[in-house]
Parts: structure tokens; sequence; C-alpha cells
């Protein structure tokens, strides 16, 4: 299991394949795991990283760390394995961490693939939807509670369930309080002001369904990077990379060799 040192805090990574490389940054809660089938897919043709951000996966899990971290960390990698140029594709909260990389460092991102992304949050987006749906989950249980929002979060439901199926046990799940500081490393960010400095062809895609991060918080990315495009899923939420595997993988694909 490769791992390397960012600022004390121990982080697990993958690097599998050979060619241009291409980082994957997963999303809140989540961990190189999701994924799985990216890396089978992409490291025929490109050197392949993932990384577990701090507080997640295989990694150290501090209780206290912000999204700036985050973005600090994977730099801290490219350093580490001496890459100068990199492609990257984050999803959810990866979306933010590859935001924050583009517009501190353009030089050193060659193609930008934002996936179910935002560009700026008071809070989480999954604890903004729980204030949203406060009243409709007044007096539900917590297993009821995470059924509401689950499905107002995703739209291909069976897909959904098949691929965690299909992912088995190797999840690692956070404790309450290591959620917790996940959750707040995310409040208060904005990188509107500066998206304009973005070099980087970039691809948004969004999910037509997706509760957490709506299409139109992409658009709004789109709009303010000077060369942009953006695709809605029609048949997605908040996870197009599973709902809608074989589009999401031609899309990406296409757009890494334009």
């Amino acid at each position: 299991m490769p791992t390397f040192t960012s600022n004390g805090i121990q982080l697990h990574y993958v690097d599998e394949g050979k060619g241009t490389p291409l980082l994957h940054i997963h999303g809140l809660a989540a961990s190189v795991t999701m994924f799985k089938n990216e890396i089978a897919h992409f490291k025929e043709n490109f050197r392949v990283l993932a990384v577990d951000l701090r507080g997640h996966g295989k990694s150290d899990k501090p209780l206290e760390y912000r999204l700036e971290d985050h973005v600090q960390d994977v730099m801290n990698l490219l350093k580490y394995l001496k890459i100068e140029r990199v492609s990257i594709l984050g999803s959810s909260m990866g979306s933010y961490v590859a935001q924050g990389i583009a517009t501190q460092r353009p030089e050193l991102v060659d193609k930008l693939i934002l996936v179910v992304a935002k560009a700026h949050g008071e809070i989480s987006s999954s604890q903004e939807m729980v204030a949203r749906f406060a009243e409709e989950l007044r007096g539900l249980t917590e297993e009821e509670q995470q059924q509401f929002l689950f499905t107002r979060s995703f739209h291909n439901i069976p897909a959904l369930l098949k691929a965690m199926e299909d992912a088995g046990p190797d999840e690692i799940q956070l404790t309450p309080a290591q959620l917790a500081a996940a959750n707040k490393a995310l409040e208060g960010f904005d990188f509107r002001p500066k998206l304009g400095e973005v070099t980087a062809d970039t691809l948004i895609i969004s999910g037509r369904y997706d509760g957490l991060n709506p299409p139109e918080r992409g658009m709004e990315i789109a709009a303010l990077i000077p060369q942009a495009s953006f695709i809605e899923f029609t048949n997605s939420g908040h996870a197009p990379q599973v709902e809608e595997p074989e589009l999401f993988l031609k899309s990406v694909t296409d757009f890494l060799q334009k």
C-alpha cells in the first residue's frame, strides 16, 4: 500500500499504469475505491493516480483540518511523485480540491474534469440538504432519513445499489467524529473570483436529478472558466460515473483525447 507524508499526515494513494498522468480525487466520506472502474479503464492508456484525502479511506484521520489542507496534500503528492503536469478528475468534494489546485497552480493542470461540482459553499452540500429538508425529516427514524436523502441525491437507484454491492466491504466507514471533521472542512469556500485564471481545458459533468450539487452549480463554473464545456447527464443524480457509467467513461475519454 503506497503512502507518503504531507505536513505530518500519512496519506494512501494509488499509482497504476503508464503514460500521461491522470489524477482522481474522491468525494466526501469516500475513498479511492469509488474510482475502481475508472482506474481499471484508464490505466490502459494513462498513469492513473488516486489519493485517499486526509480524514478518509486508508489515510490518517485528524479531527481538525480545512479544504486548503486537501489542496496542499494533493499538490504535495504531485511534488513527491515528481509530476510537473497532470490532468485531474475530481468528483463532488474532489471537484473543490481540483478547483483549488487549478486556481492556485494553473500551470500544473493539463485538463480538468469536474463532476457534480460547485464553486462555493457555506456548509457541505450534505449538511445543506439536511437543513433544506428539516421539516420533512422531522419524526423519521435515522434509517428513514437516510432513505429520504438518498432518493433525493441520486436518480438511477438500481445502478447505484448494484455498484455498492459490487464494491464489497473495502470502503472504510468514517466514525461520527471523523465525518463531522470532514464536513467542517468544507465550510466557507469560494473559488468564483479566481476561476477566470484557470488555463486548463475543462469539462463539467452534472446529473439532472442531483439534489446535492444540482446542474446550475456546474453551469455557473462553466460560465466562469475560459475554456470550459458543460454536459448534463439526463439519467443521473449525484453519481453520474455510476448511474450512467458507459456515457461517463466515453465522455471523459473523448475529452482527454481531444
